[in-house]
């Protein structure tokens, strides 16, 4: 039986070369899309799956009044936390973010990027498997260094590191554990330095507005999250607003009205990879739980699509195959057997499409692992699990209805060459491609929409120029007192325009925050330092006031510029000359009183899809916080660029930093990375629409052909009685222009929604406008059209006598 089934099969596929080609090609396609969203599914979801811990630790996040959500905590919060609440196990504080540094052991030297300075209990709360020491005594004196097995390997080959001296930037360490990375965690460093915090807890046990460490904690219940966020924000009440309110004169409970009050959450680290509601969370970053989502649905979308595709070149095909089943029916095949064949057809078409699919994947991959940042392969017994969970589905939503619409054929119609079948099924096939003029509809929308916000962000003012600005990151702080020296030696390199520094950068902003009170009001700036001729260098333009000056001795020590953005928080029409109270919590800490000299216009400091933050600038030496140098900008001529560059890094490796390999980046490039990632989701609409539209004109192809077919006695009657081509081609055209026009306006409504949703995640959007819809019509109708008239042509073109001999 089976023989024979593949037998027949062969043979229609000889037959029938076209109809099988664009079968397999289609759900080939949907089938490839929907493995690569699997493939980055599974990759979000494995995120500390590993980890024994990740129902019992929670990161510890501030909603906080003046600047949105933030992960940070203040350092004293962990200590008081387990003072207070018998449901806290256990406490870690650790640095926000990994430092760079070099590495030296012996005659060798590392670059490493991942190096994490922690409290000593890290590896209780990231359990990695140790193969050289262990989680208990690795971290257990002040500056043990815990390294990662691949770290070990590069510094010592294979030599026991236990208890061997390394130079991690400027700190002498000892090594005490070497462990494995076990799987993908929220934290992967490549080196963990033990750092005592009571120094920074002690110094800052009143100050409960520096938000400087990360903190992570681990309940012996998890089901008491809530007990545990309401004991923190009972701490913030009594350590900020009571002594805020003081300070102020008021109630801590007319403070926590006016001014706000940190709200704490608890994240699982189960699910705050995905789940978090901070986009900085841990180390290695959150993920776009958005993004998944529209990368999920868009691939079940195509997959639809392409079973639908099947679904009508199947239906189309089987006016060839009538006959056919007619008189197997006649030797009495029974109908079940009839269903059989054509399942087992769908699964030998399914098979082939699944394995070119693979092919698809294994071949596109690497740009798809570019695109995420991400490094997944075809493997593990979970994806071949869903796999087949994917075939299965296919061939049910594919072969079933084919099968019974064709194992259904009337015996006696089909052998006297009457194919039609009930209205019922004409309807169930216009309705599939109804649905497939809307998908289609929706993704050329969409992708119109995406492009033109992606482009607005592209060409949006940004409020300052970085063409031909290089920016030089030190590896090691600076004293500002090197800067004239560094300055001096640059202009003189030929090529060298203009330099200036700035503790921030352009697209990542500023390092940290302020407040300062004004008015009775509380406003949180981005503390902005830099030095003298910036805001030229960069383009930056003043609003009114005046730049920061050499010129002027007070710009070093009591005067600041701020942003228009501030301004407007303060409630200033004129705030040149307007002071207020700074805190400073450098080396001399205390209360400063600083004056409003300038206002410069509003520019990014972030993204652009992000809001301009209130900032506030002033000299390095003005604030004792801020009296490092991190970054030097400098700005060159297009002549001979690459010798200038050369000259600046001989300059820099030889005179100014001999450890460190010279670094460095074009401001305008790092700044466009920052929504790199929304260029990428532009490039991938464009791209699914592609393959969309292409899937869909399969569909209309077979849907066309199927029905032409069914009409070519009509055809051939409307020409004996003499109808022109023309009047052939509008009538046979006519109801596909209707089916077009309706799935359009079934793809409105979705499509409006869902691309306004997606609009909300900028702050600088564009308004959806009525040309993205009646250019998606335009397009749509035009293809319709090209498809179907050039198949109706052909059917007028045919021999008349070849379809009315028989009447």
């Amino acid at each position: 039986m089976f023989s024979n089934w593949l037998k027949i099969f062969l043979y229609q596929i000889r037959k029938n070369k076209l109809f099988t080609v664009l079968n397999i090609l289609g759900l080939s396609i949907g089938i490839a899309g929907l493995v690569f969203s699997i493939l980055y599914w599974n990759d979000e979801q494995s995120y500390n799956a590993w980890n024994p811990e990740n129902e019992n630790v929670f990161q510890v996040v501030n909603d906080q009044p003046r600047s949105g959500f933030l992960a940070y905590n203040v350092m004293p919060l962990g200590a008081r936390l387990k003072e207070v609440s018998p449901e806290v196990e256990e406490y870690c504080n650790f640095y926000p973010a990994y430092s760079g540094a070099l590495v030296e052991y012996a005659d060798k030297k590392e670059l490493v990027s991942k190096v994490l300075k922690s409290e000593g209990s890290f590896f209780s709360f990231f359990p990695f498997e140790f193969i050289r020491s262990n989680a208990k005594t690795a971290l257990k004196e002040k500056n043990n260094a815990a390294i990662s097995e691949e770290t070990a390997r590069k510094l010592f080959d294979d030599e026991d590191p236990i208890g061997k001296s390394i130079k991690v930037g400027e700190t002498n360490c000892v090594v005490g554990g070497v462990y494995r990375i076990s799987g993908k965690s929220s934290v992967e460093p490549a080196i963990v330095i033990r750092e005592e915090f009571e120094e920074n807890i002690k110094k800052n046990a009143e100050n409960w507005g520096s938000h400087t460490a990360f903190l992570v904690v681990k309940l012996k219940n998890p089901a008491n999250k809530e007990t545990v966020e309401k004991q923190i924000h009972q701490i913030y009440v009594d350590k900020q607003a009571t002594k805020e309110a003081k300070e102020k004169g008021i109630s801590t409970e007319a403070y926590i009205k006016n001014y706000g009050l940190d709200i704490p959450y608890l994240e699982q680290l189960k699910t705050a990879r995905l789940h978090s509601k901070v986009n900085n969370g841990y180390q290695e970053g959150s993920g776009n739980y958005q993004f998944l989502l529209i990368m999920l649905g868009l691939s079940v979308l195509i997959l639809v699509l392409s079973i639908v595709n099947y679904i009508n070149l199947a239906t189309a095909n089987a006016i060839k195959r009538a006959k056919e089943v007619g008189v197997r029916k006649i030797i009495g095949a029974a109908k079940r057997q009839i269903v059989g064949q054509f399942l087992f057809e769908t699964v030998i078409t399914t098979s082939f499409s699944i394995l070119f699919a693979l092919v698809i994947v294994e071949l596109l991959l690497p740009y798809y692992n570019e695109f995420l940042s991400k490094n997944m392969i075809l493997s593990s017994g979970q994806f071949y699990i869903q796999l087949i969970a994917v075939f299965l589905l296919t061939v049910i939503a594919a072969g079933v209805f084919p099968a019974l619409y064709i194992a259904n054929f009337d015996v006696l119609k089909v052998l006297k060459g009457n194919y039609s079948r009930s209205k019922r099924g004409t309807w169930l096939r216009n309705g599939m491609l109804i649905f497939q003029f809307a998908i289609a509809s929706f993704f050329i929308i969409g992708s119109y929409i995406v492009y033109q916000q992606v482009n607005f962000m592209m060409d949006k003012d940004l409020g300052f120029n970085g063409n031909q600005v290089i920016d030089i990151p030190f590896n090691e702080a600076k004293n500002p007192a090197d800067y004239e020296m560094i300055r001096n030696e640059l202009l003189r390199i030929k090529g060298v325009e203009e330099v200036s520094s700035g503790n921030f950068s352009f697209g990542g902003g500023g390092y940290f925050t302020t407040v300062f009170g004004y008015k009775g009001k509380d406003i949180e700036v981005e503390n902005m330092s830099m030095e003298f001729g910036l805001f030229d260098l960069m383009g930056i333009q003043m609003a009114e006031g005046r730049k920061l000056s050499e010129k002027f001795a007070s710009d070093t020590i009591n005067s600041v510029i701020i942003n228009k953005t501030t301004a407007a928080l303060m409630g200033e029409k004129d705030p040149i000359g307007k002071e207020f109270d700074f805190r400073d919590d450098g080396d001399k800490p205390g209360i400063r009183r600083l004056k409003v000299v300038g206002v410069v216009e509003d520019f990014n400091s972030y993204g652009p899809q992000r809001e301009i933050p209130p900032m506030l600038f002033y000299h390095l030496k003005t604030v004792s916080e801020s009296s490092y140098l991190s970054r030097i900008y400098v700005k060159i001529s297009p002549e001979n660029m690459e010798q200038t560059i050369s000259d600046i890094e001989k300059f820099w490796s030889t005179k100014l930093d001999t450890r460190y390999p010279f670094r460095y980046d074009f401001v305008d490039k790092s700044f466009a990375r920052t929504y790199q990632g929304y260029i990428s989701q532009r490039n991938l609409f464009s791209l699914l629409n592609f393959v969309v539209i292409l899937i869909a004109l399969f569909g209309l192809f077979a849907l066309a052909s199927y029905s032409i077919q069914n009409r070519m006695k009509e055809i051939a009657i409307r020409k004996v009685l003499g109808a022109e081509t023309k009047t052939l081609l509008a009538t046979l055209s006519k109801q596909y222009v209707v089916f077009c026009i309706i799935g359009f306006v079934i793809a409105l409504v979705p499509a409006y929604l869902l691309l306004n949703k997606w609009l909300e995640n900028f702050a600088y959007r564009i308004d959806i406008s009525p040309i993205p819809f009646i250019t998606g019509l335009f397009f749509l109708m035009a293809l319709t059209l090209a498809v179907v008239i050039s198949k109706a042509y052909q059917a007028t073109r045919v021999n008349v006598l070849n379809y009315l001999k028989y009447e």
